[in-house]
């Protein structure tokens, strides 16, 4: 059940304000952009799982809602959309994603290696080197259907804003990876909750267009919690095909 408690934030007028703050799926009606299968994606199933399992009920139009709409817009963007000018979300001409204050990416490395790959840190269980872009979102995508995802708290507004964000999803479906090593890493599904949070520090331009993003969370947590005992995790050597279990 749902958190009803809202922040309390005062009401946005929307005249003025750009589709990508007041539609989670704007983006998806842009049928004339470059779409990675042809078309837009389908995110019914995961807004249903973000209806029904929020932890948030944030006043339409509120600031988190803003927030929170682009977020899902930029995400939609990021890993559906392959020429970053048709990218509304971001201010192309002055656009850089960074993690836990690496340096930071362009969006065309980003399109280049895949959402995954640019928030994934590599370990035991996961190396960005290994798995290109449809590789690495075929590995969440089998084992998380959905995905879904929310803010809990904004602390400042534009141009500077920092949130703290919630990322979640069942894992019903097995892992299949290669992790730093180059070894082939399989985690069975336990039909159990995965759920990170973390928190985003962005720079918006008038137009509410993102020009930087800074990301800070825990690389590993999706994984300990995927793991859990160690029971269920099996990693095989790919140079020799010998299965080694933990």
């Amino acid at each position: 059940m749902a958190d009803q408690t809202s922040i309390t934030a005062e009401p946005a007028a929307a005249p003025g304000l750009p589709d990508y703050v007041l539609d989670a799926d704007a983006v998806t009606k842009d049928l004339t952009a470059k779409w990675r299968n042809g078309h837009p994606p389908d995110y019914t199933n995961t807004r249903k799982v973000w209806a029904e399992t929020k932890k948030k009920n944030h006043v339409a139009q509120s600031l988190p809602d803003l927030v929170e709409k682009l977020v899902k817009n930029w995400e939609i963007e990021a890993s559906h959309k392959t020429d970053l000018s048709d990218w509304r979300t971001v201010d192309t001409s002055d656009y850089t994603f960074a993690v836990n204050g690496a340096p930071p990416q362009t969006g065309e490395h980003m399109l280049a290696v895949g959402t995954y790959n640019a928030v994934l840190a590599s370990s035991e269980f996961y190396c960005p080197r290994h798995l290109n872009f449809e590789q690495s979102h075929a590995a969440f995508k089998r084992m998380l259907p959905t995905f879904a995802w929310e803010v809990l708290e904004v602390y400042s507004g534009p141009p500077q804003v920092a949130f703290r964000w919630r990322h979640w999803g069942v894992m019903t479906g097995d892992y299949e990876g290669v992790n730093s090593a180059g070894e082939k890493v399989t985690i069975k599904a336990h039909g159990g909750p995965i759920d990170i949070e973390g928190v985003v520090v962005a720079v918006v331009n008038d137009k509410l267009q993102l020009k930087k993003i800074d990301v800070f969370y825990d690389p590993m947590a999706m994984f300990r919690q995927m793991a859990g005992d160690g029971k269920g995790v099996t990693k095989v050597k790919s140079e020799a095909g010998q299965e080694r279990v933990k």
